[in-house]
């Protein structure tokens, strides 16, 4: 295959990966597999590896990038990671006792509906109505929440970052950029949980695609996290959508092209 249509694919798998995950905590997967599976014609279990892989890194310069500028609640997001781990297990064992995954495009079209909510109705929260909510208040929730949105992942095998931002600014009543920054943070161990199992089961990857793809999905993350967190509230809200929007679309027709 010709390296400058490999150098093509990737890079535009990247930027809206890179995108997705700075902007609104969104899993790379839902935008690099798709693409190096109907571009590069590559077998999807490693498609998902090599954009796990690309997750890692880019969700920890994102959470870096919004901890610096305190958009980040470490001590809720370990805790609800740590039950949304667990109970991703539990999800993807009872995904294996259901015949059919149905539910598969789910998360691409909440990845769409997400971002027009954004735009219609964008979160305004404030840190200081944030802070209104006691810790053991706060500690309880993310328990809950991170059993709801392992579970959801666990079965339907997709979604973590959306559902974690929409639980975490609906729910939750976080501030977007805490949202964002808290749900990156707790993207960078799932991902990083997911892209080890991948290759320890599947064997190595295809090594210039993982480099290229992880290269750029960091660069693109990288931006989009500093302006972010530069950004106001109503531009944030804004911009976080048409990205979600888009990618949503894109990724609804890379679905079809591939069926």
């Amino acid at each position: 295959m010709h390296i400058l249509y490999v150098l093509l694919v990737t890079f535009f798998a990247g930027m809206g990966a890179g995108l997705g995950t700075g902007f609104a905590g969104m899993s790379a997967a839902a935008v690099i597999s798709p693409m190096l599976i109907t571009f590069l014609g590559m077998d999807p279990y490693m498609a998902v590896g090599i954009a796990l892989s690309s997750d890692v890194l880019a969700s920890a310069v994102s959470a870096y990038t919004y901890h610096k500028n305190q958009n980040l609640d470490v001590k809720n997001g370990l805790i609800m990671m740590a039950s949304v781990l667990g109970f991703t297990v539990v999800g993807s064992w009872l995904a294996s006792l259901v015949p059919s995954r149905t539910m598969g495009g789910f998360s691409v079209f909440m990845t769409f509906l997400l971002g027009i909510k954004f735009i219609v109705k964008p979160v305004m929260t404030t840190k200081e109505a944030m802070q209104g909510i006691s810790a053991k208040k706060r500690a309880i929730q993310s328990i809950v929440c991170g059993v709801i949105i392992g579970l959801i992942c666990g079965f339907v095998g997709a979604g973590g970052g959306m559902m974690m931002l929409l639980i975490l600014t609906s729910v939750l009543g976080y501030e977007l950029k805490t949202a964002v920054g808290t749900s990156v943070f707790i993207m960078t161990f799932t991902a990083l949980t997911g892209a080890v199992s991948h290759f320890a089961i599947g064997g190595a990857p295809d090594w210039p695609v993982f480099a290229l793809c992880v290269l750029f999905t960091l660069l693109w993350a990288r931006i989009a996290a500093v302006f972010a967190n530069k950004a106001d509230a109503k531009t944030l809200n804004r911009a976080t959508g048409i990205v979600l929007v888009v990618l949503g679309i894109v990724v609804m027709g890379f679905n079809l092209l591939t069926k």
